[in-house]
């Protein structure tokens, strides 16, 4: 005769707690930044990065940091990965350091970048 183990099955909140642990870790693997003064929206190749105007602004995005240092009417200055880049709304993307650096938006209140990887580097 042989004696087998039964292991009793994970329990329903056991398994969601799991499921939960995992989704939250995925998370924050994909996001993989932080920020002062700035709001980011990541995706597996791209992030767009809203800068509040009128502070000290600044984002880890991709293992690299994004910083606000002025705007003057359509035009930016960021520094991306240890560059300083000028923008202007609707201009071609500028390459820096494997990324591809647009300038989206402009308003009194806010400047969003959008910092993508970029596929010809």
């Amino acid at each position: 005769m042989t004696n087998r183990r039964v292991f009793p099955s994970q329990t329903p909140t056991r398994r969601a707690a799991g499921l939960l642990a995992g989704l939250a870790l995925g998370v924050a693997l994909l996001s993989g930044c932080s920020s002062e003064g700035a709001a980011t929206d990541c995706g597996l190749d791209a992030c767009t990065v809203t800068f509040d105007r009128g502070v000290d602004a600044s984002a880890s995005i991709f293992g690299v940091e994004a910083k606000l240092i002025g705007a003057q009417g359509d035009q930016v200055t960021v520094e991306v990965a240890g560059e300083q880049l000028s923008l202007t709304v609707g201009q071609q993307a500028t390459e820096v350091g494997g990324f591809a650096v647009t300038l989206d938006s402009v308003t009194d209140q806010q400047v969003k970048i959008r910092v993508a990887h970029n596929p010809n580097s």
